[in-house]
């Protein structure tokens, strides 16, 4: 899978500073509510608030089913025993623990466009992560893109909101441009979409839901990556596809739209090349942005992940609420 794609960088995006400017108290209401779901049954190493389709012991019934040899006796019903003179066991719904985490590519591609991605996916990351707080799971949060991987360590409990901004505030700034003088990294060295991908499963901690939100804008290694990242059968993997909406319709970008003759520069590589932007280069522009796409869904599929193409002019609270809420990540 490869796509090359001129990035539109972004004029004067503003970086937030605070945690209330990433996410809200009003939006923070509104996601209250809301809990992350998983396709699979998953058990966690503790139990916590979520409740499962998995049969087990806690304080809640569920129901009866026949008692067999080697059932424990203490969970034999004797009151429907004295009614019916027959041995029932009782069921109990199971609450299982669930790790949640989320990864953000920070990468320079990501840094690009109108609303700015990067800035869309520290927002979204917040509010997914402010879910899981809230809920109680167990949030692992991760940046990940060019010369470093950063992780914040699992946390628990609505208190650690602070925590969680703070985090993304100082650790989620992008990748610095090309040509910018070299800064010292957590580990010195170069990371691929396929490094931070086994990364995050290895650092991983219990089973649960890993949502990685990402451009995909990488020369190569994408399908890789999402093999390495779909090795452990006990993540449920989501995908969240950003772009930007002039990435998606460039004819429609600020400014009149790309048109002409310009200069494209590869923020990830500075290579630069002169085109002539016509109606036929947009077209080829739209059947290669179209096949990326559903390449990277296909891509996702085949390894039973969910693949979602949001924009980063949805209103995040909208996108939770509504798109993410259908799509089975949000319940």
């Amino acid at each position: 899978m490869r796509i090359q794609s001129a990035v539109l960088a972004s004029s004067g995006t503003r970086q937030p500073t605070t945690v209330e400017e990433l996410l809200g108290p009003d939006t923070m209401a509104q996601l209250d509510r809301l809990d992350f779901r998983s396709r699979r049954v998953l058990e966690g190493a503790l139990q916590g608030e979520r409740r499962s389709k998995r049969r087990g012991r806690s304080v809640e019934f569920a129901d009866f089913r026949p008692y067999t040899p080697g059932d424990d006796l203490r969970h034999i019903d004797w009151n429907v025993y004295a009614r019916l003179e027959r041995l029932f066991i009782k069921l109990f719904v199971a609450e299982e623990d669930l790790a949640v985490h989320i990864a953000v590519d920070r990468s320079a591609s990501m840094d690009a466009g109108s609303p700015n991605k990067l800035l869309f996916a520290q927002r979204l990351a917040m509010a997914l992560g402010y879910v899981g707080l809230a809920r109680n799971n167990r949030v692992i949060v991760s940046a990940f893109g060019g010369r470093s991987f950063r992780r914040l360590a699992p946390m628990r409990g609505r208190r650690n909101t602070q925590r969680l901004g703070e985090f993304i505030l100082h650790e989620m700034q992008p990748e610095q441009a090309v040509g910018a003088p070299a800064k010292a990294t957590r580990d010195g060295r170069d990371h691929s979409l396929v490094d931070a991908m086994r990364a995050i499963v290895q650092g991983a901690s219990g089973k649960g839901v890993v949502v990685v939100i990402s451009d995909f804008l990488y020369s190569d290694g994408v399908e890789d990556a999402l093999s390495s990242l779909a090795g452990p059968r006990t993540f449920d993997a989501r995908l969240l596809h950003t772009l930007s909406p002039d990435e998606i319709k460039p004819e429609l970008a600020p400014g009149a739209g790309v048109k002409g003759d310009v200069r494209l520069v590869d923020v990830e590589t500075g290579a630069a090349v002169e085109a002539t932007v016509s109606d036929a280069l947009l077209a080829q522009y739209h059947r290669r942005l179209e096949r990326f796409c559903a390449a990277l869904e296909d891509a996702a599929r085949a390894r039973d992940m969910t693949y979602s193409l949001v924009q980063t002019d949805a209103p995040i609270d909208a996108l939770l609420l509504g798109a993410l809420r259908k799509g089975g990540l949000l319940g």
